[in-house]
């Protein structure tokens, strides 16, 4: 009897040694002193920023580059507030849904090649304006204070305002589990487990035209959100041991990508109204010398120039120290 205890302190301690220097392994990734380059940990990831396209980005490109090929006047557009008023949120890691969508139709418009003008941040305009006025703002090279100019803010032909009013929880799962095994306690057993489950997120907006405050359009869409679940687990006594294990992987699409694509929907249809085109057939005649990129810049493109950095900025590996080869041979020399 003695000896079988020894043998089990023994295995206990084992056990604890291998417990322990597992976990001193993962605090040598932590110090409390501060490195060479200043930092207690170095940060994971090393993913490079890329552009953030939705399905109807592309459309919004081709109504730029129909603008551009056939001289059309684009309007003047600002973009007000897109409220989020679902009123949904936890306790502990707030609202639900974004609060930028007017940020999200900005960037739309600008993918479509329209001209904005701000309006929704003007603080910093408005302080200028009000240092100008009383004389505390100089130009280089000009008076000794900038001069106000009647008439020299562009004013907006319409102007786009609205909410996120609907964000609907499971409107439909659906779920299996299944148990695999005999009757005997000792013979090898498994479990498996699979869910789908359905949400949805709702935007309205309103397309209003400045001078006259005429409604000229109205859109309200909705899109549905797929979340999924697998689960499968294997139990099973070999040789005395015991063998528990477990896997699975959970999903959702992205909510705040959802409202991004409902908002570049309706800015579609509203500024294909405003272009005046007929529909998606319109973008067989685009031309090749305007582009538009996924990250909302249009830029017109000269015939002698096959690129430049507007029309580059969506690759991934572009200023990227570990993945532009251009910029690692520029950098070579001080690093």
């Amino acid at each position: 009897m003695t000896n079988f205890v020894n043998s089990q302190k023994r295995k206990a301690t084992k056990f604890a040694a291998l417990a322990a220097a597992g976990v001193f392994s993962l605090a040598g990734c932590v110090s409390p002193v501060a490195g060479p380059s200043g930092n207690y940990a170095s940060p994971i990831g090393s993913a490079p920023v890329t552009s953030n396209p939705t399905p109807y980005s592309a459309s919004l490109n081709c109504l730029a580059t129909f603008a551009y090929s056939n001289n059309l006047r684009t309007p003047r557009v600002a973009v007000g507030r897109i409220l989020d008023y679902t009123g949904k949120a936890d306790l502990e890691g707030g609202r639900k849904v974004t609060q930028g969508a007017s940020l999200m139709a900005i960037s739309a418009f600008s993918k479509a090649g329209v001209n904005l003008v701000e309006r929704f941040d003007t603080s910093v305009s408005e302080l200028e304006l009000k240092y100008a006025n009383n004389k505390l703002i100089g130009d280089e090279g000009g008076p000794q204070f900038r001069e106000i100019h009647a008439g020299s803010i562009p004013g907006s032909d319409f102007y786009l305002v609205g909410g996120i009013t609907e964000l609907n929880y499971n409107i439909r799962s659906v779920g299996a589990e299944a148990f695999v095994g005999d009757t005997d306690a000792m013979d090898l057993k498994g479990t498996g487990g699979s869910k789908l489950y359905v949400i949805n997120v709702g935007l309205d907006l309103r397309l209003v035209e400045t001078k006259s405050l005429e409604v000229v359009d109205v859109i309200s869409y909705q899109k549905q959100i797929i979340g999924r679940e697998i689960s499968l687990g294997v139990f099973d006594f070999l040789n005395g041991n015991v063998f528990d294990v477990g896997v699975g992987e959970r999903s959702q699409e992205p909510i705040q990508l959802a409202i991004r694509s409902v908002v570049e929907r309706a800015v579609v249809e509203m500024t294909a109204n405003l272009y005046g085109v007929e529909g998606p057939s319109s973008c067989l005649g685009a031309d090749p010398l305007a582009t538009a990129g996924e990250t909302g810049n249009f830029t017109l493109v000269p015939p002698t120039i096959a690129s430049n950095n507007a029309a580059t900025r969506a690759e991934p590996g572009r200023w990227n120290d570990n993945r532009d080869r251009a910029l690692k041979t520029a950098l070579r020399g001080r690093q």
